[in-house]
């Protein structure tokens, strides 16, 4: 079915996730909204020009409240926010993860690390799903889930298609988020291995901005050559 795209100038340099997830993924429904793709970063600027369905955003410092109240301030989608779990852990994680639903996030993120207690706290504070990250094939998801999580986000590296394979045989029914991995191929692996959704990594800023400037230059360069030679031609005139 033709789909009407409608963009402007000023909009069309947007991040893009790769088609193939929107084409291939089932999603995930949380709160009555399907969601497909995530983007994974917490860049303002990045999170404010997308089109995935919804934000991730983690990072490797001390979860704090000014900083999801930054991402769900600017973010036009759900966002899924990091709470801790490794060194930010126990009650502090949970009444972190009670702030972020009173921010308005639709789910919070735990790390791999988080202990069992922790999940169980955390799911004690909140009304909203938690989503618990596995980097590794042996760990317990069991009692993860027996714990209270709700959602497990993958993210194994060159690995995360074979665990999120070993993870869909024994939890047919367990929502996935994985990474998607560089190309359509190892996104397509990733989902038929069992993802629901897929999160995308943007090129930074840094880089997007110096294709940017790159273009710039481009731009001045050919204004000063058209310059020159309207001078060249003035001059023989």
């Amino acid at each position: 079915m033709y789909i009407p795209e409608i963009t402007t100038d000023l909009r069309k340099d947007s991040i893009q996730v790769p088609e193939i997830i929107k084409e291939h993924a089932s999603g995930i429904k949380i709160f009555g909204k399907k969601i497909k793709s995530f983007v994974f970063t917490t860049d303002i600027a990045i999170i404010q020009n997308n089109n995935a369905d919804a934000i991730i955003a983690v990072y490797p410092f001390t979860p704090h409240p000014s900083i999801t109240q930054a991402i769900t301030t600017v973010a036009q989608v759900p966002v899924f926010c990091g709470v801790g779990g490794g060194l930010t852990n126990g009650n502090r994680a949970a009444n972190i993860a009670l702030h972020a639903e009173f921010q308005g996030v639709v789910a919070v993120v735990l790390n791999a690390t988080a202990p069992v207690e922790t999940v169980k706290l955390v799911k004690n504070a909140v009304d909203i799903p938690i989503t618990m990250t596995i980097v590794s094939p042996f760990t317990n998801i069991a009692e993860r889930l027996d714990a209270g999580a709700t959602i497990l986000n993958v993210s194994g590296g060159r690995k995360t298609a074979e665990i999120v394979r070993k993870i869909r045989k024994e939890f047919p029914y367990i929502p996935i988020i994985a990474t998607g991995g560089p190309t359509d191929a190892d996104i397509l692996e990733t989902i038929e291995a069992g993802a629901n959704a897929i999160t995308y990594t943007p090129p930074s800023n840094a880089e997007l901005f110096k294709k940017k400037m790159d273009h710039y230059r481009e731009i001045e360069n050919n204004r000063n050559e058209e310059k020159k030679n309207e001078n060249i031609s003035n001059v023989t005139t």
